[in-house]
């Protein structure tokens, strides 16, 4: 079997993590992988190059003119797809390139603008996709009440290497470091995080540390000097290895609009760095509140603070949370057993 795994970009991200992690580890005697992507820093760690072809960010006609050939020349017979645009182009190719009666995957990692027209949306799934793959079991109730055939979608998490996010013991100490690591984009809602920090600024010995980088970064700069916590917080800008910065902390906050499944918790929760997030999408399938991390159920910053104070005053609370946390990852939310579910899958 010949398969064509297609992103948008190979940016930092957690789609792009992803994407290079099946790229990495797919190593089925029956599966012949190739990629395809845009450029970004993560091209580096494409391990097998001479499968990867490298797709224009702008140029979709050139896109799929390049794509139309090489699914000719490697006899593709699945294009798996890792966002709605690559799912359009894996539709267009279809329907060109009629021989090799090619089979559409969709991995949904983000929330779509089609979604805001459910029965669109589900009819560009049931007729057009072979098998979708959601990353939570949230995500896939989601899908059904739009109107897709629950028969097509296979609920596979997201999982984390764990030769890379290591796990260690964090000692006991009387410094507290608080911080976040997503992109600088609206959904991420880094102007709660902010508040948070102005709640706690009279807290010398909480630490705040912002790690990523994107459009808001003006925005969340002048937050700071509004809020005059300057010297409360640090900006980071992009981590390329988020391993040392997550395992720097006492604890990881989310603060989202919005979520389907976040990589990042799950490369939390396998260091030994507890998590406090938002209630959004299929966290809470990862997150116990109070057993393997903190949940807070709305956007407040009265919630996201007593879960700092509780976590910060209570050590074997703290203990407790990281020994569950990274047993749960072992069990159910390894790189490993992504790749091993996607190859039967496929």
């Amino acid at each position: 079997m010949n398969v064509l795994m297609l992103t948008d970009k190979l940016t930092m991200g957690g789609a792009e993590n992803y994407f290079i992690k099946l790229e990495n580890k797919m190593n089925g005697e029956d599966v012949h992988l190739h990629t395809a992507a845009g450029e970004g820093e993560l091209k580096e760690q494409i391990s097998n190059k001479h499968n990867h072809l490298e797709l224009s960010r702008t140029n979709h006609i050139l896109n799929l003119w390049r794509l139309t050939g090489y699914i000719h020349k490697h006899k593709i017979n699945v294009i798996h797809a890792n966002s709605l645009r690559m799912v359009l182009y894996a539709e267009y190719l279809k329907f060109i390139v009629r021989k090799f009666n090619i089979k559409i995957i969709y991995t949904k990692h983000n929330i779509t603008f089609l979604e805001r027209f459910p029965k669109l949306f589900s009819a560009l799934m049931n007729h057009g996709v072979a098998r979708i793959i959601t990353v939570s079991e949230y995500e896939k109730k989601v899908l059904t009440r739009y109107g897709v055939k629950e028969e097509i979608i296979t609920t596979i998490y997201n999982g984390v290497d764990l030769e890379t996010f290591t796990f260690e013991e964090k000692p006991k100490k009387n410094e507290f470091n608080v911080g976040i690591l997503a992109r600088l984009s609206k959904e991420k809602n880094h102007m709660l995080f902010l508040e948070i920090v102005a709640s706690l600024k009279a807290e010398r010995d909480i630490h705040f540390y912002i790690a990523g980088d994107g459009p808001e970064r003006e925005s969340i700069e002048g937050k700071i000097q509004e809020l005059g916590i300057g010297d409360r917080v640090s900006l980071l800008g992009e981590v390329q290895k988020p391993h040392p910065f997550i395992q720097s902390m006492d604890a990881l906050l989310l603060t989202s609009e919005r979520e389907v499944f976040p990589m990042v918790i799950i490369e939390a929760m396998a260091t030994g760095t507890p998590v406090i997030s938002i209630n959004k999408g299929g966290i809470s399938e990862a997150i116990e509140d109070g057993e393997t991390g903190m949940i807070v159920d709305q956007h407040s910053v009265k919630g996201f603070r007593d879960k700092i104070f509780s976590l910060k005053s209570d050590w074997e609370l703290r203990k407790s949370i990281i020994s569950a946390a990274r047993r749960k990852v072992v069990r159910s939310f390894t790189s490993s057993q992504m790749v091993r579910d996607t190859l039967k899958l496929y």
